[in-house]
């Protein structure tokens, strides 16, 4: 079988996958943005500033900062994370945030051991390199506007 790179191959591999983690994170009791959040977080160590995770979460999610806003809020409402300090410009997981990552991890990492199985490194690396490029391509050409 044949397949030509596209944008439509591309999207229907990143639904199908999607999908599949979002039916997980519906067992966990989070959205994807949700998910992303907490990902960030625990990249930074568990703790990050605020305004750095919100540029993060906008670039990676293509949303405005208010839709980040509200995602951060839903996740302290939730108790998944605290602010450092108390209102201050940081946050952080709380012990559920940070057992509630690990749930993201576990499913995201079988999800992955599933599908990638049986994919060549070689194979595997290209196609990385090729969607990385694809995606600094489309961050220039939206940051111009």
């Amino acid at each position: 079988m044949s397949t030509t790179l596209s944008g439509q191959v591309i999207g229907q591999a990143h639904h199908a996958t999607r999908a599949l983690l979002e039916r997980e994170l519906t067992g966990i009791g989070l959205t994807f943005a949700q998910s992303l959040a907490l990902n960030a977080v625990a990249a930074e160590g568990g703790a990050a500033v605020r305004s750095a995770l919100v540029r993060r979460l906008t670039g990676v999610l293509k949303v405005d900062e208010s839709t980040v806003a509200t995602t951060l809020a839903e996740l302290i409402d939730a108790g998944l994370l605290r602010a450092l300090p108390a209102d201050g410009p940081g946050l952080a997981f709380t012990d559920l945030g940070r057992e509630r990552h690990r749930l993201i991890a576990d499913a995201t990492g079988a999800i992955v051991a599933r599908l990638y199985a049986d994919i060549p490194a070689e194979d595997a690396a290209a196609t990385a390199r090729v969607l990385t490029l694809l995606t600094r391509r489309a961050d220039a050409e939206l940051a111009q506007g």
